[in-house]
């Protein structure tokens, strides 16, 4: 073993030549070592490259004096990613934007963990996982056939996980970050138009089309209008009062985020849905619901495309009937901001990146506009 660079020390295979003073004939590895003076402990890691070594041992030494790495405990990918599943449950985990994450998502990380990560990557030793390592997951996954929104699922819950233990000093390095992932080219969800919603509308059963016209013009998520109850929907100041959402397992829950919690207009074409619905209610707390179950989603679906289908039209789903409702505010002129806001996303820079394309105004119009500034001016 010899050292190739301050701190990085060159590892051969015991049957290399080199040990004996000869010429090298295998393939080399590169061990980092550093000392935690906090915790009294030694910090390895080993790189296939001496690059890759003297780029961890330059960030690691970084982080280590500002105090934000420290020695590993240890643990395995498993074991981390168990009890950061365990913290996540509890809220005591935050997302990007500060929320705890829904019990949906929770559920869906658990499932990629399980079924794909931990086979190929549970058992490594958690502070000492590579980038390289990572990456062959993903290539692997790819070259099964799998879908790149799979691949992406799959290393969703990895991401969210070191980017939790890079903030708390666990680790130097995120191994999650500058993969290569494959291309997701999905189609985007479908709209309609005005008169197309309205037919649509027409051909459900009567007492479903108060439900699909909720999503169609007030634009709320399938959780939400599970949740919605009738002191939400204030007639006299004509919004809906969004407070909550409904999970399938965990049943009613907060709402997707802190901008969840928001106030959406009535217009004129749901109220009159939402007032005969309210007037055969019964004392029923749930807008949509019966006997204190909200509505079953699949059912509701079963039945809307069985009516459009007996009239030969191309159906909805509830989350294109959200889209449809972006499409229709922004054509009515309301701004990115506002639009934003009823939607209930997190920052406008998630509507502008879903709905920008729907956004007023192509190259002939900022040119005429501009024409008439420089005109006037």
């Amino acid at each position: 073993m010899a050292t190739r660079a301050e701190g990085v020390d060159e590892r051969h295979a015991r049957s290399c030549q080199s040990r004996d003073g000869g010429r090298c004939n295998c393939a080399p590895s590169y061990q980092v070592n550093l000392w935690d003076n906090r915790s009294r402990k030694r910090i390895r890691k080993t790189f296939r490259t001496l690059t890759e070594a003297k780029a961890w041992r330059q960030d690691a030494a970084t982080a280590l004096r500002k105090g934000l790495l420290r020695a590993s405990d240890g643990r395995t990918v498993r074991q981390v990613a168990d009890q950061w599943l365990e913290d996540a449950r509890a809220g005591l985990v935050r997302n990007r934007s500060g929320d705890a994450y829904k019990p949906s998502a929770v559920r869906s990380y658990e499932a990629a963990l399980r079924l794909r990560v931990y086979a190929k990557l549970g058992d490594k030793k958690f502070s000492q996982l590579r980038r390289v390592d990572v990456q062959d997951f993903v290539d692997e996954l790819h070259k099964a056939g799998l879908s790149p929104s799979t691949v992406l699922c799959s290393i969703l819950p990895l991401k969210a996980i070191y980017r939790r233990a890079t903030a708390r000093g666990e680790v130097a390095v995120n191994p999650t970050s500058g993969l290569e992932m494959p291309a997701i080219r999905g189609r985007r969800d479908r709209i309609v138009s005005p008169e197309q919603a309205a037919t649509l509308l027409a051909g459900l059963p009567e007492a479903d089309r108060p439900v699909w016209s909720t999503a169609m013009y007030a634009g709320l998520r399938s959780g939400e209008l599970r949740a919605l109850r009738w002191e939400d929907v204030s007639f006299l100041d004509g919004v809906i009062h969004v407070r909550r959402g409904w999970d399938q397992v965990e049943g009613e829950i907060a709402p997707k985020s802190r901008t969840g919690v928001r106030k959406v207009p009535i217009p004129t074409v749901l109220r009159n849905h939402l007032e005969e619905l309210f007037a055969r209610s019964n004392g029923q707390e749930l807008v949509f619901g019966e006997d204190g179950r909200p509505f079953a989603p699949r059912a509701l679906a079963k039945r809307a495309a069985a009516a459009w289908t007996k009239r030969d039209l191309d159906g909805l789903t509830l989350h294109e009937c959200r889209h449809t409702y972006a499409s229709f505010m922004i054509a009515a002129g309301a701004n990115a901001k506002a639009v934003s806001t009823y939607l209930g996303h997190a920052n406008i820079a998630i509507t502008m990146d879903r709905y920008g394309h729907l956004m007023p105004g192509n190259e002939a119009d900022a040119a005429e506009l501009l024409d008439t500034f420089l005109a006037a001016a």
